[in-house]
């Protein structure tokens, strides 16, 4: 029986008490939903398999003691099949144990349902817009943006696996400032100069320069001897063009397309796979800006101020109105914005019903304006859209953080992180710690093959069950002789009572926006399934001399554990193979691979 069965079990008894007249002044309506009446895994094992607070839940809505309540639950329990037996403890905790044929079921169940196990279509029905990484086509993705791959590609597939459809995207920010400073940056590169003081650094500036001229001299074109200035003078009697040049124009229009093509193979390299490259420069070229300052402008959200035009965001709850359009004709950041929410929530292919924006933590200002104009388009904040801030990562190797980049300078980029530790080890420590949390990235950790190392501890899981897979497939072991109800150890318990917990988990993961907790469970999965291995045979092993001179007791315990009759040791084998499909489909969902062997 899973915890799931046991919530609604519960839920149908509340409902039952209320109906005989026993449960006081509780009434259906004062009942919560199934899901809030949980049941949970005791600290102590001793006290059973799974616990209820449901009578101190209820206990002041029934206008009862909580233990008194708890009884009644207790009385009901006791007689349901499956349920060996229950108890009453402290103020009124209802601590329920399973015969083992009912909580061996899960295995049955796990083999059935294959890696969708635990998957449910609870989010279905809704459009969610991923977006994240989007970083600037200015230089490589740097560490920041490398966790919020891991993160957004594994949340994307958590919720998929709660029913939602999916949208990844990336913001290309191809418009504005950045983009004439990279340019800038260059032309400078390209004739020796030094870094402009407002430019980018690191060797792959070199490098894009020289692809540049490359590229412009194989299409016939000699892209040094074009103009670097325009003619014109500013009022000081300086010349004016500096980004307007037909020099930095052309490194500008091969160079930014040469970043997108960068940024797109490494996020391929990296397992992440986007349904949309949108480009914020579309959003000027098509009229979608001034088509979302037209909605807010209908409803007196606009006005005019000092020569600039401004966004009334105070109206829908932000601490100071906001200039869109400045004084001198310029759109400010905030327009782009807008449009792009507006865009996302109207486009004609897969318009998002929530959309789901990543963000680093210097972020955390727009917050308040995002929202604001979330409200101003007749959306509810929180809900239509959520803004997910993410927390610094810090590379550590030797004990010292590492910051140097071959290619970047002083930041750590996807190519220095793959470099050292590989996809899998990345994308797991990354996805591992909640994102609102700082992070350390211990490379020698996570480079090595011991326990410590997490990623190598639960894919070390799956390889360890393929290999009892092999070893029983040879030994002749029949999973066709199982008897489930054998498995009725304290480390089968263990292992058995992680399986049930699965669809528990990953409804959470997808409801808090937490893929992290994917992780923590497969980690707790694997612990209890390496302590069972090591406790437990699947292929028996006759007991040696000296362990048949051991006391009875003590043998005839480790006969049970090393030389189990053929329907244990099939059962053992099926609750090997369950462990391994929930393995691999939680890994999956974190985008690391399931190895067949270390």
């Amino acid at each position: 029986m899973s915890p799931e069965a046991l919530s609604e079990l519960i839920a149908t008894i509340a409902h039952r008490l209320v109906a005989s007249g026993e449960a006081g002044t509780l009434s259906d309506e004062l009942i919560p939903a199934t899901e809030r009446l949980a049941v949970m895994r005791p600290r102590d094992r001793s006290h059973g398999d799974w616990a209820s607070n449901v009578a101190m839940q209820l206990a002041k809505k029934a206008g009862m003691k909580p233990r008194e309540l708890a009884e009644l639950f207790a009385r009901e329990l006791s007689g349901t099949d499956g349920i060996a037996s229950v108890e009453v403890a402290g103020p009124g905790f209802i601590n329920i144990t399973l015969d083992s044929a009912s909580a061996a079921a899960v295995v049955d169940k796990v083999l059935a349902e294959g890696k969708s196990y635990g998957s449910n279509d609870h989010l279905s029905g809704n459009t969610l817009n991923l977006e994240f990484v989007s970083a600037n086509p200015t230089g490589p993705i740097h560490i920041g943006g490398v966790r919020w791959a891991a993160v957004g590609d594994s949340m994307a597939r958590v919720l998929e696996a709660n029913g939602a459809k999916v949208v990844r995207e990336y913001y290309f920010n191809d418009h504005g400032e950045q983009i004439n400073r990279f340019a800038k940056s260059l032309v400078a590169a390209a004739h020796g100069e030094p870094t402009p003081a407002d430019g980018y650094k690191g060797s792959y500036i070199n490098e894009i320069a020289d692809r540049v001229i490359a590229e412009a001299k194989a299409d016939g074109v000699d892209i040094m001897t074009l103009p670097r200035l325009d003619a014109g003078l500013d009022e000081d009697g300086e010349p004016l063009g500096e980004g307007d040049s037909e020099q930095r124009e052309e490194f500008r229009k091969r160079a930014v397309p040469m970043m997108f093509a960068e940024i797109q193979q490494s996020m391929k390299e990296f397992r992440v796979d986007y349904d949309v490259w949108f480009h914020e420069n579309s959003l000027y070229k098509d009229g979608e800006v001034e088509r979302a300052f037209d909605v807010l402008r209908a409803q007196g959200d606009i006005f005019e101020k000092d020569g600039a035009t401004w966004f009334a965001s105070t109206r829908h709850g932000d601490d100071k109105d906001r200039v869109i359009i400045k004084s001198d004709g310029d759109y400010a950041y905030f327009a782009a914005d807008i449009a792009y929410y507006w865009n996302k929530r109207h486009r004609a292919t897969d318009p998002a019903d929530v959309a789901i924006y990543m963000l680093g933590a210097d972020h955390h200002g727009y917050i308040g304006r995002m929202m604001a104009m979330c409200a101003a388009f007749g959306d509810v904040p929180g809900e239509n859209m959520q803004i997910l801030i993410g927390q610094m990562v810090n590379v550590m190797k030797d004990g010292k953080a590492v910051r140097m980049s071959k290619r970047a300078g002083n930041v750590v980029t996807i190519d220095d992180l793959l470099e050292a530790i590989g996809v899998d080890a990345a994308r797991y420590s990354l996805a591992r710690t909640d994102y609102n949390t700082s992070v350390d990235i211990d490379l020698n950790l996570l480079a090595s093959h011991s326990n410590d190392n997490p990623v190598y501890y639960v894919q070390y899981a799956h390889a360890r069950s393929r290999n009892v897979d092999r070893n029983a497939r040879t030994a002749g072991v029949d999973p066709a002789q199982a008897d489930l109800s054998t498995l009725d150890t304290p480390a089968d318990g263990e292992v058995l009572a992680c399986l049930a917990q699965w669809p528990a988990v990953l409804a959470q993961a997808g409801d808090m926006r937490a893929p992290h907790r994917v992780a923590h469970y497969l980690e707790d999965l694997a612990g209890a399934y390496h302590k069972w291995y090591n406790l437990e045979r699947v292929v028996p092993m006759a007991l040696t001399e000296p362990e048949e001179r051991l006391p009875q007791e003590e043998r005839e315990a480790l006969r049970l554990a090393k030389d189990p009759a053929a329907p244990r040791a099939a059962a053992r084998l099926k609750l090997n193979d369950a462990v391994q499909l929930v393995v691999a489909a939680g890994l999956d969902l974190l985008g690391v691979t399931a190895p067949e062997q270390m």
